[in-house]
């Protein structure tokens, strides 16, 4: 099964964040067991970046980043995503381009807190604990 995870999920486990740190971290456990296959956009990647750097120096981002890559897919950003994302004329820009490149690569879900942000995607999006709660 094919997740796409967005950046909160993983924000969740790396600042510990409660109350949702838990859920989150069994859903990046599934990922690094392969029990599924966890996805991440390339957008994700930069916006992860943009927030790590607030709190930790280059060198420990570097780290984490490619402590990520051992357990994430980090699928690419293209033009077809972002053309999508535009026609699909959301309010929030970036949800639109997770769930345009949730469709490129045919995820099964989307993993995310926000899942109201992806009431229109054509992939289905639910926060962890309802995903763990259909497993």
């Amino acid at each position: 099964m094919k997740l796409l995870i967005d950046g909160n999920i993983l924000l969740d486990v790396l600042q510990k964040k409660e109350p949702y740190y838990e859920d989150s971290a069994k859903i990046w456990k599934m990922c690094e067991t392969d029990l599924v296959q966890g996805y991440v956009s390339a957008l994700t990647f930069a916006n992860l970046v943009y927030v790590m750097r607030k709190e930790l120096d280059a060198e420990k981002i570097n780290e984490v980043l490619k402590k990520l890559s051992l357990i994430f897919t980090f699928e690419d950003l293209n033009v077809a995503d972002i053309n999508a994302a535009a026609d699909m004329q959301w309010n929030d820009f970036e949800d639109a381009i997770q769930a345009a490149t949730a469709r490129r690569i045919h995820a099964n879900h989307i993993i995310t807190r926000n899942v109201r942000d992806f009431t229109k995607s054509e992939v289905v999006a639910f926060t962890p604990a309802e995903f763990l709660a259909r497993q």
